[in-house]
């Protein structure tokens, strides 16, 4: 562990198990429950963990934007959609790259960025 550095990021989920299958299923987190309102993931660059809660973090409504990188935008976000996430911004460039944002199935945003 690094010195005040970022250790572990939670995020809000309505569904554990809908919201445990789709980043397993794109990302391939993987899981472990802590009873029936907490799981924690690890194999995502940085550990966390999603807890039970109606509410979702959305950048309109002033939350962090957590950005995933991938090598390959369009087949990232075809899986993304196969697993039932939501594009909620389409495929974007910028100085260095492009990126789209999208919500996973409990309405979280989130974003991925490539280089190429």
């Amino acid at each position: 562990m690094q010195h005040e550095k970022i250790n572990y990021l939670e995020f809000p989920a309505s569904d554990l198990s809908q919201v445990k299958a789709f980043f397993n299923a794109v990302f391939a987190f993987e899981f472990t429950d802590y009873g029936p309102e907490y799981t924690a993931f690890n194999n995502a660059g940085i550990d966390g963990g999603f807890y039970l809660s109606d509410n979702a973090m959305t950048v309109a409504k002033g939350s962090a934007l957590v950005v995933f990188y991938s090598a390959n935008l369009a087949e990232t976000q075809d899986k993304i959609t196969a697993a039932g996430g939501k594009v909620v911004v389409e495929t974007f460039e910028f100085p260095g790259g492009k990126r789209f944002h999208f919500s996973d199935p409990c309405g979280n945003e989130f974003a991925v960025w490539s280089d190429k």
